[in-house]
């Protein structure tokens, strides 16, 4: 299977936003797209992204969070558009989960705001084994040949400043029962969330405490008896390939880049990852395409591995 894998769209549209419904965390939010953010993030940027997807011989996508910016109903309605007018893919085929900016706001938590807009992208395969969560019902098991793509939500609303992520007791357990299931125990887990399952080596406390997964530990416990999967996220604007080891294996821990920020970094340039794995369940290959905007064309490297 050829897996494609996008993340923090950050799709920007403030129409009808300006300014009353930034008197909130969004004020920060929004300084921050005003005056640094907002000119890296490009919409024309994404729209090549999906339009290159949309052509491309791809078994199933993955968006591992961030759609919006600012949990903006006219944000929502952006990307929607860009899912159904320009990737084109049917919605069994493709995994979507909320990041942290999916959910900015205590409003956008209580209005299941991103459960509503997506909801045609958040069926499960496995019915009545997963928990409520603002941004839907989780986990969410999509069952394609030899793998399990099993979607997780690490968004909730948090004060300004702080982007970290939590999947709660109520969720991990889910997640536990999903793994022993035998629908999915004979295939390779494919899980997918927003937030890293591993803390950077360089991250103080402080920085875990800021941008990390609070139970990133209690995740690996779980996955712990396991001999293989992944693990595929986003929220670094990163191009990163880690291992978490396991008692008898390894998940491959990926994350991708931004599929809309226009860095000087050729590790944080917009572009997409893609995965092939075996009839085995075994990942044959990562690979990160990076896209050129002078040239617009795309050019591909091995996922960097990272300790």
């Amino acid at each position: 299977m050829r897996i494609a894998h996008i993340s923090d769209l950050h799709v920007l549209a403030l129409a009808g936003a300006v300014p009353f419904r930034l008197f909130n965390k969004r004020m920060t939010g929004y300084a921050n797209l005003r005056f640094r953010r907002g000119h890296h993030h490009k919409n024309h940027v994404l729209s090549a992204i999906l339009e290159h997807l949309a052509r491309a011989p791809i078994d199933h996508l993955v968006i591992s969070g961030d759609i919006s910016n600012l949990a903006l109903e006219v944000e929502f309605e952006a990307a929607r558009r860009l899912f159904d007018d320009v990737l084109g893919l049917p919605a069994s085929s493709v995994s979507l989960v909320p990041g942290n900016h999916d959910v900015y706001t205590r409003g956008a938590e209580r209005s299941r705001r991103f459960a509503h807009y997506f909801a045609p992208y958040l069926q499960s395969d496995l019915p009545n084994i997963g928990v409520d969560h603002p941004s839907g019902i989780y986990p969410i098991v999509k069952l394609r040949g030899p793998l399990a793509f099993i979607g997780l939500s690490t968004a909730v609303a948090r004060l300004p400043f702080f982007a970290s992520g939590s999947l709660g007791s109520m969720q991990l357990e889910a997640l536990h029962g999903v793994l022993s299931g035998p629908e999915v125990r004979q295939r390779t887990p494919i899980i997918v969330q927003h937030h890293p399952a591993l803390h950077l080596s360089h991250w103080t406390w402080q920085k875990r405490k800021r941008q990390g997964l609070d139970d990133a530990g209690d995740l690996a416990k779980v996955l712990f008896p396991l001999p293989r999967g992944l693990v595929l996220h986003g929220h670094l604007h990163r191009r990163i390939h880690r291992k978490l080891w396991t008692r008898d294996g390894h998940f491959d821990v990926i994350g991708a880049p931004s599929a809309s920020l226009v860095h000087p970094d050729p590790v944080c340039m917009a572009g997409y990852n893609l995965y092939d794995v075996g009839d085995d369940g075994v990942l044959r290959s990562a690979t990160s395409y990076r896209y050129d905007e002078a040239s617009k064309t795309f050019s591909g490297v091995p996922v960097p591995e990272s300790e």
